[in-house]
């Protein structure tokens, strides 16, 4: 009799194209993948895939199962939801964030995952989003936190939060007390996240005037840098303000006044569209509860946008 393990490797084989993708997805190694597919063809007494030089591709018996395997793992999937109990929901969750994210109500999200599914792993990596998006198209990841909506097919997206930005520099610049021009701004380094991040083609924008000096700007991939190096008065930085409300109670930086209307960098979910899908979307469900709560966590600086 065939078995859902067996049903469940193919539709990933098919699904990612390889016997190492779908070796790497279901934890396990290659030979017991070429085992679980030799074990399905006999019973079904068809062939159901065939290689390319380069990926593997399902035979047209191949892709009527298909049909009939995303339908059932799709089933399973909401049997489990509806009857099952917070322990039947277990593995690893592969999730990519942006360290906005980190520094605000990520913490709270691990522990309310840990709370709610206890036998529900998750496998974190900080990035920025261009990085990220990469990685989810490539199912090297399941969900991402990123700067979004992701435009991609098969890409689901849920919104999560707004985050407005601001100039903010140490109060040993002596900028607190007046209204900034872009003249006024262009006169000092400009601290922001590296290249190919939203913070970074703002200030790009703003300051690609022949009316002002060249810019000096600073670009880092570690948020904790541009943070210190603002504290430290080394420039004005160009950040979202929810992660350094700290600082700026304990007056170690101050958001400084000028008349910019700036637009919010704005946070959403990101999964690719699958049958198995449980999972990821309960996670989603409690980020997106998180998120709206406007809750902030103080957490470690040492990961990346």
């Amino acid at each position: 009799m065939t078995d859902f393990k067996a049903i469940e490797t193919f539709m990933w084989v098919v699904t990612l194209g390889s016997f190492r993708g779908a070796a790497q997805k279901l934890n396990t190694t290659q030979p017991a993948i070429s085992q679980r597919i030799a074990q399905l063809e006999r019973e079904v007494g068809v062939k159901l895939l065939q290689r390319d030089r380069r990926m593997v591709l399902p035979t047209p018996s191949g892709r009527q199962l298909m049909v009939y395997a995303e339908k059932l793992i799709g089933l399973r999937s909401e049997m489990l939801a509806v009857v099952g109990d917070r322990s039947a929901m277990r593995g690893v969750l592969r999730l990519g964030v942006a360290e906005t994210i980190v520094h605000t109500w990520l913490p709270q999200l691990i522990k309310s995952v840990n709370h709610a599914y206890p036998n529900l792993s998750l496998e974190i990596e900080v990035d920025i989003t261009s990085n990220l998006r990469t990685r989810l198209l490539a199912q090297e990841i399941e969900l991402a936190f990123v700067l979004g909506p992701l435009t991609a097919p098969m890409v689901n997206n849920r919104p999560l939060c707004d985050y407005s930005v601001g100039f903010l520099a140490s109060p040993s610049l002596g900028l607190g007390k007046q209204a900034l021009t872009l003249h006024d701004l262009a006169k000092f380094p400009i601290i922001t996240f590296s290249r190919r991040t939203q913070p970074y083609e703002i200030v790009r924008s703003l300051f690609n005037r022949p009316d002002l000096p060249p810019i000096r700007l600073h670009a880092s991939a570690s948020l904790a840098t541009v943070i210190h190096m603002a504290i430290e008065g080394l420039g004005i930085a160009l950040i979202p303000t929810a992660i350094v409300e700290s600082d700026m109670a304990d007056g170690r930086l101050q958001l400084l006044s000028t008349n910019l209307q700036l637009a919010p960098l704005t946070f959403s979910a990101s999964w690719l569209a699958s049958p198995d899908t449980v999972a990821v979307e309960r996670v989603v469900e409690l980020a997106a509860s998180l998120a709206r709560g406007g809750v902030i966590v103080d957490a470690p600086r040492e990961a990346r946008h």
